[in-house]
């Protein structure tokens, strides 16, 4: 057939909307420009073509037989982080998956339908008495964060959220309904286990293996203005060193003179947690001890409305000096770093052993440019000098994508990019699930 090319006026939509009826939503009709919206609102100017609000699996099924057949590119989107808007085309099709959202914990197994939000994920998980290591944003899909890999607060104890993937049915560009795990089609299972969301096809629901829910305690450490250096130096050593009880992350935020504060997550009581604290430099210390459920609550916070913003990131695998975070930060305006330790469980995992190919980092790095008073292209600028002047290689994460991320297929995939092109090739061969940094 060859890749997808068709434009929006030689779209046969009325073919589409047989088989889903008001589910699909075109420009002109009602709900369209609040459904086409994205998260991030530097991209609330596009247009996509046509948007399905798929709320069962022959839904997605009959979006990618028609795609395939009008020749149009296609995006999936669960929970609208995924930057939708910038990778469809505007004569391009989004496949909506939010509707499909239910949740379903039997023992130590949950059936999570792909566009189940983060929080949502959690009451039901909790609820049950199980854990699951995934994001802190709750409106975020489980979709995209799993796909991706899954940073979680609790990851250097529990490894991240595709590693408790244990199959999911997805739908292939050549519309077929496939059930995936390790026995079956387990080159497929292997690449949706960090390989990136939408590669591959269109995943309607996942089962991923849970653990009992364990108490946790909840920790802030507090610094002044200008200690950026020596602190993300000392935190740096203290990861290094810690348990895999102990997730940390760093945040650094951008002003005269930058302001760096800690935060993290033991899984244990808080008696066991200060005496690591103490390790630390000093600074103004809360910690409280929380169930699992009442400490995903606390990270998800208070729903907070789209803002615009430029992101990227980068993987950490050695030593980063404090006097260049504070260099980059010092003086700055609108910008945050939000650096999340690695190790733990998630490097003992083997390289091949999933898609995801970041064991060996020991933090990632993710980067974030408000755009206040200040063109996007100006953000991008900011955005390219801090994430290239940490100086940490050729890397980055995929779940951050970054449209002007340097030799992005590397930086994503890393040593397992020749295995997932193929695995694309061989589901995909059409590109009919085409995006500007898609496989």
């Amino acid at each position: 057939m060859g890749t997808a090319t068709a434009t929006a006026a030689e779209t046969n939509w009325a073919r589409l909307r047989r088989r889903l009826g008001e589910r699909l939503v075109l420009p002109q009709d009602a709900g369209y420009d609040q459904l086409r919206l994205p998260f991030n609102t530097i991209y609330a100017n596009r247009r996509p073509a046509a948007i399905a609000r798929c709320v069962r699996p022959e839904d997605v099924q009959a979006c990618l037989d028609f795609a395939s057949h009008e020749r149009i590119p296609v995006a999936a989107r669960s929970g609208k982080h995924s930057y939708a808007g910038y990778s469809v085309p505007e004569h391009g099709l989004i496949v909506d998956v939010a509707g499909m959202a239910d949740v379903q914990v039997d023992g130590t197994a949950a059936r999570i339908g792909a566009g189940a939000q983060l929080l949502d994920v959690y009451e039901a998980v909790g609820a049950a008495g199980q854990a699951l290591p995934a994001g802190t944003c709750r409106s975020v899909g489980i979709g995209g964060l799993a796909l991706g890999g899954g940073i979680s607060v609790i990851a250097r104890k529990y490894g991240l959220t595709c590693d408790h993937l244990t199959g999911a049915r997805i739908v292939t560009p050549d519309g077929c309904l496939r059930t995936v795990h390790a026995q079956c089609e387990p080159d497929l299972f292997w690449a949706l286990r960090g390989g990136g969301g939408g590669n591959f096809g269109i995943v309607t629901s996942f089962t991923f293996r849970t653990d009992p829910a364990p108490d946790l305690a909840v920790f802030s450490l507090k610094y002044p203005e200008g200690a950026t250096a020596d602190t993300f130096d000392a935190w740096q050593e203290w990861v290094a060193q810690a348990p895999d009880e102990l997730w940390s992350g760093f945040r650094v935020d951008a002003g005269p003179r930058s302001l760096p504060s800690v935060g993290g997550t033991y899984v244990g009581p808080a008696k066991d947690l200060h005496a690591l604290l103490d390790r630390m430099p000093p600074g103004v210390r809360d910690v409280k001890e929380m169930g699992y459920l009442e400490a995903m609550r606390y990270y998800a916070g208070p729903a907070e409305p789209g803002k615009p913003f430029v992101a990227s990131s980068r993987m950490l695998r050695r030593h980063v000096p404090g006097s260049r975070v504070a260099q980059l930060m010092d003086g700055q305006r609108s910008v945050a770093i939000l650096f999340d330790s690695f190790g733990g469980v998630i490097e003992r995992v083997a390289p091949g052993a999933t898609a995801f190919p970041h064991r060996d980092a020991t933090a990632s790095a993710q980067i974030f440019v408000d755009i206040v008073d200040m063109t996007e292209q100006e953000a991008r600028g900011i955005l390219a000098g801090i994430r290239d002047g940490l100086g940490a290689g050729n890397t980055g994460y995929v779940n951050y994508i970054d449209p002007e991320m340097p030799d992005w297929p590397t930086a994503y995939y890393g040593r397992n990019l020749a295995r997932l092109r193929k695995v694309a090739r061989r589901y995909d061969p059409d590109r009919v699930l085409g995006f500007p940094q898609g496989l």
